[in-house]
């Protein structure tokens, strides 16, 4: 079991597979990319699906999210989408991705094991599209989600972030395409993590705002708050249901004291927070031949060690020194 000392249990692991990615979105990263992880320092896939074996095997993990950068870049997915699949202890496993190379890969995937997507789309018009990932790739993207869809890979979920002076305004057009679709919506508050540390508080577009605004078309019903658990995203019926809205306030409402979730960096480090500012190294562990039971030792205590909350609401906040395409969405 991953339990710290508030009492919080991590079931849900996130697994970065790579700090790479095909789009440069403005929030988080420069128009010329980052230094890139060298192929040495990152988790090979058998090293990948051991750690994850160990996670759901002798620490209780139940859901497993593969994110980047952007996963779909990494070579060997399917097959370890396969591996883990697997599993004796078979987790639930979904996928964060820009959509990009969906189109491709939705059948694969899903014939592997996966079981569903979040897919990133901040916008419906494409020159705003550009702007914001500094690609024209807005129409693979939609080919991606609905290459999800027709595959199964269901429910697919769009995240969306909303930017001032750039999309803020299409909250309302973005809920009723997905309706549309069948796609389920959840905005997400921007968070600092920025390789640029561009982010201000004062300036980001809230969870109160997006609410406003999708409440000039729509009338919004919260739903039960008994069944939302852990998870990070506040959710409202759609004009009386059944179709659902989500609202990620990470920022102004965060849910730190309800997380479940547990970090692996694309280069084997155990982050206990998107907004940790320690880690703790398993590659080291895996590559010097340590056996499964002291990895598992030394992840139970960096987990023992997470703090109450991101501090995100403290005037002193300092932003990590890793970017989020190098620890994972």
């Amino acid at each position: 079991m991953l339990i710290d000392t508030y009492g919080r249990v991590a079931t849900d692991l996130r697994v970065s597979l790579t700090d790479r990615c095909n789009l440069r979105c403005t929030y988080c990263m420069p128009e010329e990319g980052l230094q890139w992880l060298a192929k040495p320092d990152l988790l090979t896939d058998d090293e990948i699906v051991r750690l994850i074996d160990i996670a759901v095997r002798l620490l209780g993990v139940e859901e497993v999210r593969f994110t980047g950068g952007e996963p779909l870049l990494r070579p060997g997915l399917v097959g370890i989408v396969q591996r883990v699949a697997a599993l004796a202890a078979r987790p639930r496993m979904s996928l964060t991705t820009n959509g990009i190379g969906l189109r491709r890969t939705a059948t694969a995937l899903k014939a592997a094991g996966l079981d569903r997507v979040n897919v990133s789309l901040d916008t419906l018009r494409p020159a705003v599209f550009r702007t914001l990932t500094r690609r024209d790739r807005h129409q693979d993207v939609l080919d991606g989600l609905r290459a999800a869809h027709d595959a199964g890979l269901t429910p697919v979920k769009v995240n969306t972030v909303l930017m001032p002076g750039m999309n803020e305004d299409e909250a309302p057009d973005l809920l009723a395409w997905a309706l549309a679709h069948g796609y389920e919506l959840r905005f997400i508050e921007q968070m600092p993590l920025d390789a640029q540390h561009g982010w201000k508080r004062d300036s980001m577009v809230t969870a109160g705002d997006i609410l406003a605004s999708l409440s000039t078309r729509f009338d919004l019903t919260p739903e039960d708050t008994d069944d939302r658990g852990s998870a990070p995203a506040e959710r409202w019926l759609v004009d009386g249901g059944p179709h659902r809205v989500g609202v990620i306030a990470s920022v102004t409402r965060p849910f730190c004291a309800a997380c479940d979730r547990t970090r692996l960096t694309a280069d084997g480090q155990i982050r206990t927070c998107l907004f940790a500012r320690e880690e703790t190294d398993l590659r080291s562990a895996l590559r010097s031949g340590a056996p499964d039971e002291e990895i598992a030792r030394a992840w139970r205590l960096a987990m023992w060690g997470k703090k109450a909350g991101a501090g995100l609401d403290d005037p002193t906040f300092v932003q990590p020194d890793r970017p989020m395409s190098a620890i994972g969405g």
